[in-house]
């Protein structure tokens, strides 16, 4: 019993001493060129139904690029990229993407709309995770400013289930029950915040 004790003290040790190691910025950097393909410069996307990645937290970041790694969440552009990735490299990705600043706000082109998507947001309670500004927290993602159709594609899977990975189960009982119109008011608003 003793030793279950040592062993576990010294594996807590090693691991928190790994992931007191600051993360290097200008690696992340460097490493993000191939993310910026799709992913856009400076983490912000002009693709359809790819994600910015700007401003999203560390730890989100980090997960999300294990996951993928993993083969947990399946992506056929990711794969071939995040099986390149060491440890190093996502943690340095992590902290990089975390330090830009997030997309620019985006004029609001259908108030009416992003009215729904609040109430919808306050219905689902969606600030209870995602914080009361969207901004996302440690490993739950910064939705606020998001592409709109991204969001609405990401609501999708999480209804049908074909995404999975983190948040997983919590995000399918908030999608699952959503309606298109829901969907499409919630993406509106988040994405115009």
């Amino acid at each position: 019993m003793r030793l279950r004790v040592f062993l576990a003290a010294l594996l807590l040790l090693a691991m928190s001493h790994r992931y007191s190691e600051a993360a290097d910025l200008a690696a992340g950097k460097e490493k993000a060129e191939l993310c910026s393909a799709c992913h856009g410069e400076n983490g912000i996307s002009q693709i359809e139904n790819i994600p910015s990645l700007a401003a999203q937290p560390d730890a989100f970041i980090q997960w999300q690029l294990v996951f993928f790694r993993a083969g947990t969440r399946k992506n056929e552009q990711m794969q071939p990229i995040v099986e390149q990735l060491n440890n190093d490299d996502v943690r340095n990705l992590g902290a990089y993407f975390a330090s830009l600043p997030p997309p620019p706000k985006k004029s609001d082109d259908n108030p009416d709309l992003s009215a729904k998507g609040a109430q919808a947001a306050v219905g689902r309670r969606c600030a209870s995770c995602h914080t009361d500004s969207y901004a996302g927290t440690k490993a739950v993602a910064r939705i606020a400013g998001q592409r709109e159709e991204y969001l609405v594609k990401a609501l999708h899977d999480y209804k049908s289930g074909v995404r999975a990975g983190g948040g997983m189960a919590a995000m399918a009982d908030v999608a699952y029950p959503l309606s298109e119109e829901e969907i499409v008011a919630l993406a509106h608003y988040l994405a115009h915040l």
